[in-house]
C-alpha cells in the first residue's frame, strides 16, 4: 500500500505470538515496509524478507534514560555503539527514553537529557541515523515518565541542537497526555522525526471503538511533508493481521 508521503511499519511487541519469520512474511504481504522496536538480532530476519526496522531499540528504557547524570556513563557509549550497528544496518533511526522522574525536577530533567544526548548526536549526525526520544504517557501506561509532553520534548530538542535528535510522537499517549493532536503536529513537526498510532482509549485497533479520527490526523502528518515512517502500535482484540491491514488501510490517505 504505497504512500505518497510517509511509509507504513508496524511494532514487533503487539504481536508476540506470531514468529518473527511468519510476521514479516505478512507484513510484506500486506505491503508495509518495516518491523520496528527490534534488537540487532532480529534485523537480519526482517531484511531477509525485504523489510528494514523503522526504529531499533536502543540501549535506555522507560525507566532509566538520560535524565540522571550517573546514568550517562552507561547509556552515552552503548547508544553510540548502537547507532554504529545501526548504520552498518542501513537503519534509519533508534529510539530512546528520558527516564522516570524519581523526584528529579522536570527543568533539572531536561538540563541532564540534553547534556547526555550531545554526547551522543556526534555519532548520530557522522552515521547518518536519527536518535528519537518517545514521548510516553504518565497518566495511564507509564507513571512518572518524564518526557510526557510534547513541549518537554520540543524544548529538549532545541537544546540538543541537531538535526540527527528528533521525537517520536506516539499519538496514542499524547492524545491522553494533552490532545490537540494535528495543531501539535502542525506546529512542532520539524521536531518529530516518526509517529505511532493506537486507539483510544485502551491502545486497541485504530477503528470507530475509539475517539481519534485517524484518516484526519494522517493527512496532517502528509500536509507537513513527512517522508519517515508511522508505526503501527495498538494491541489487536480480534484477528491481529486483518485489524493490521485495516488499520493500514485506514492511515493511507
Amino acid at each position: 500500500m504505497p504512500h505518497r508521503s510517509f511509509r507504513h511499519s508496524v511494532c514487533r511487541w503487539c504481536y508476540p505470538d506470531i514468529p518473527l519469520p511468519t510476521l514479516a512474511r505478512s507484513v510484506r504481504a500486506l505491503g508495509l515496509d518495516s518491523i520496528e522496536l527490534l534488537d540487532p538480532a532480529d534485523w537480519p530476519v526482517v531484511r531477509e524478507h525485504g523489510l528494514t526496522c523503522a526504529m531499533a531499540n536502543g540501549t535506555t528504557t522507560i525507566s532509566d534514560g538520560f535524565n540522571r547524570l550517573e546514568h550517562h556513563a552507561r547509556f552515552v557509549p552503548t547508544m553510540i555503539e548502537r547507532i554504529k550497528a545501526c548504520a552498518q544496518a542501513g537503519l534509519p533511526n533508534v529510539i530512546c527514553f528520558s527516564g522516570n522522574r524519581r523526584g528529579l525536577d522536570d527543568e533539572q530533567g531536561l538540563a541532564n537529557c540534553a547534556i547526555g544526548l550531545r554526547q551522543v548526536v556526534g555519532a548520530a549526525e557522522r552515521a547518518g541515523v536519527t536518535v528519537c526520544m518517545e514521548l510516553l504517557n504518565s497518566k495511564v501506561d507509564h507513571p512518572d515518565y518524564m518526557c510526557d509532553h510534547t513541549a518537554w520534548g520540543v524544548e529538549l530538542c532545541r537544546r540538543v541542537g541537531s538535526e540527527r535528535f528528533k521525537l517520536l510522537y506516539d499519538i496514542y499517549h499524547m492524545q491522553i497526555m494533552e490532545g490537540d493532536v494535528i495543531r501539535t503536529i502542525q506546529e512542532h513537526h520539524v521536531h518529530i522525526g516518526h509517529y505511532h498510532t493506537g486507539g483510544v482509549p485502551g491502545r486497541h485497533e485504530i477503528d470507530e471503538t475509539q475517539e481519534l479520527n485517524y484518516p484526519v490526523i494522517m493527512r496532517a502528518i502528509a500536509a507537513t511533508g513527512f517522508t519517515g515512517f508511522v508505526g503501527q502500535e495498538f494491541i489487536p482484540t480480534g484477528d491481529p493481521l486483518a485489524a493490521l491491514e485495516a488499520a493500514v488501510r485506514r492511515c493511507t490517505v
